[in-house]
């Protein structure tokens, strides 16, 4: 009997698993998934948790009811791989495969900034990229009624690139609600030069940015955090000083990869652009948040790169070439607060243009356009995510990016009206 390995049972692996097992013959191939981690985290949740939106139980399921019949799971610690004997080592188990698909996502590690993991953390310096991380800053923020909030991104790549812009924009709206907005300062620290990676998003977005008198200081490289003078520093001596870091610390691969080398220095898996098979090894896809490809790490790119994935996975083991067919896909909801939110769609070449999405001239979303559909849109997703999307069932959305109901050069109308008069409706008090 044939094996295929999934390592990581989050968004990329349980998908890909689901439509594997669908392809593959449960006489002749046995599919394994191993994972650490008996919880499935809903990760665009956690940024919700803070503000009181969303609680740690509406973004964590047991990962065994995603696990597709005739799947096996193993709940363990992956080790190590080695791609010459095509084995997968853990803590308690060795794995043989034919075939690998390496799903392990990434993961912060505040200890490579001097001083972010020092006495501060937990403290004065909190994180919503774990979900611990999201439930201790929602006890912080409770109380939290004047002072300087200061969201820090350390370095890129990061994962889910909007989440920094969506905090700022969901506190400005947290903060009014509790009625002391007018006693909190926020800026958004960053290493990019604007808002955003896009120009055109970056625009607009830094357009919401000054409407909501959110600061953005661009081109901040971070070379340390001085948790007793709350100051963050960078490598052109400049300095920034907050009550509250709301940090973003560096993200790195699965330690394994790292372990076996088998990534880049920072435990990313060196991946084809296009088809996502490994540059280095054989009979190895890569997909989500482990590749290094050049777009979003972001659950909606895994979302649209497992069909190309599993396109090329069945066709070499029919005994064909794999197809270019992933261009760099990404579609990420921006909550801009008051029940409002924005959508950007891009690839590798194209950036986010005003238009319609999924459907061209239909939406019923608007791209870079600020609107309550948008913020419908996100809440509804984690439905979808649930429901559907890890099941491997089919969404209306394209893997390919689509050009279709795009205009180039054209903002939407509605950001010509200030925010605060867009407001409907509130988040939780504290």
């Amino acid at each position: 009997m044939k094996r295929l390995v999934i390592l990581g049972h989050g968004t990329g692996g349980t998908i890909v698993a689901a439509k594997m097992r669908e392809k593959l013959s449960e006489r002749e191939w046995k599919i394994t998934v191993i994972d650490q981690d008996w919880q499935h985290h809903y990760q665009p949740g956690w940024l919700f948790i803070p503000f009181g939106i969303y609680t740690k139980d509406d973004c964590v399921k047991p990962k065994t009811r995603y696990v597709p019949s005739g799947v096996n799971f193993v709940l363990d610690e992956i080790v190590a791989v080695d791609p010459q004997q095509k084995q997968v080592r853990t803590k308690q188990y060795t794995f043989p495969y034919d075939w690998l698909v390496i799903g392990t996502g990434c993961r912060i590690v505040p200890g490579e900034v001097e001083g972010m993991a020092g006495p501060g953390w937990g403290k004065d310096i909190h994180n919503f990229y774990t979900l611990d991380g999201a439930v201790a800053l929602a006890d912080k923020l409770k109380y939290f009624d004047k002072g300087r909030v200061v969201l820090n991104i350390a370095e890129l790549p990061f994962k889910c690139p909007v989440a920094p812009l969506e905090f700022v924009f969901m506190a400005d709206w947290f903060f009014t609600v509790n009625g002391v907005r007018d006693h909190v300062e926020i800026e958004l620290v960053t290493p990019l030069p604007g808002a955003f990676t896009k120009p055109k998003a970056a625009e607009i977005l830094g357009q919401v940015c000054e409407e909501k008198n959110i600061k953005v200081t661009p081109t901040f490289q971070l070379s340390s955090v001085d948790p007793e003078r709350k100051v963050i520093s960078s490598y052109d001596c400049r300095e920034v000083n907050y009550d509250l870091l709301v940090a973003i610390p560096p993200n790195f691969g699965a330690q394994y990869i790292i372990d076996s080398e088998m990534g880049d220095p920072m435990g990313y898996m060196e991946t084809d652009h296009n088809t996502l098979k490994s540059k280095k090894f054989d009979n190895i896809y890569v997909i989500g948040d482990a590749a290094n490809v050049p777009t979003s790490k972001a659950g909606s790119v895994a979302h649209y790169e497992a069909d190309v994935l599993v396109d090329n996975l069945k066709r070499e083991i029919d005994g064909h070439a794999p197809r270019p067919g992933y261009d760099g896909h990404s579609t990420c909801y921006v909550v801009t607060g008051y029940e409002k939110g924005s959508l950007l769609d891009f690839n590798y070449k194209i950036e986010p243009l005003p238009g319609k999405f999924p459907f061209p001239g239909l939406g019923p979303f608007d791209l870079l356009g600020v609107s309550f559909s948008n913020y419908v849109g996100k809440m509804m997703f984690r439905w979808v995510y649930y429901n559907l999307m890890l099941k491997g069932s089919h969404l209306p959305l394209e893997n390919q990016f689509v050009l279709a109901g795009k205009v180039r050069g054209i903002l939407s109308p509605d950001l010509e009206m200030p925010l605060r008069q867009r407001s409907i409706s509130c988040p939780t008090k504290h």
